[in-house]
């Protein structure tokens, strides 16, 4: 968000971020696992994923990850500070099939949320810490995390 700054005097425990849509198809599944170099035979293989119990091939958890990344980030603004990030990976989720060669087909869109539950200033740093997490269609938190940031102060 071009010009957009949150600062620490204007977030107060209980805060809720805006939450952000993300959508994967499998095409961009396959890509990421290419990207990252994880080619786990679940993550593109359709008659594997199924030996293995999952319905097809699931989204990658260091894709979910890296969404969380970008919600925070993008929440902080330039000035803020990513400072710890983690979550854990508890449900599986499915990328949306092709439609055509560039068009997925109607599916899942997950939406990363997160809420303060923390802020303390150490020395000349203002914390801020979240609970985050990427939540299914269905109202379901699959990849649960928090994270630690350090914003900006007004004073």
């Amino acid at each position: 968000m071009l010009g957009h700054q949150v600062f620490w005097e204007d977030v107060e425990v209980g805060t809720k971020l805006p939450p952000l849509p993300k959508i994967v198809d499998s095409v961009t599944a396959v890509k990421w696992v290419g990207a990252i170099g994880g080619f786990n035979p679940l993550m593109y293989e359709e008659e594997f994923a199924k030996s293995q119990g999952m319905k097809g091939p699931i989204v990658h958890g260091l894709l979910k990850l890296a969404w969380l990344v970008h919600f925070v980030t993008n929440w902080i603004g330039d000035e803020g500070t990513l400072k710890k990030i983690s979550c854990e990976y508890r449900g599986v989720d499915y990328p949306r099939r092709m439609k055509t060669m560039t068009e997925p087909q109607d599916g899942e869109t997950w939406f990363c949320k997160g809420k303060v539950t923390d802020k303390y200033v150490n020395g000349e740093d203002h914390f801020i810490v979240l609970e985050i997490g990427v939540e299914n269609g269905s109202g379901v938190v699959t990849t649960p995390g928090d994270a630690v940031v350090v914003l900006p102060s007004r004073g």
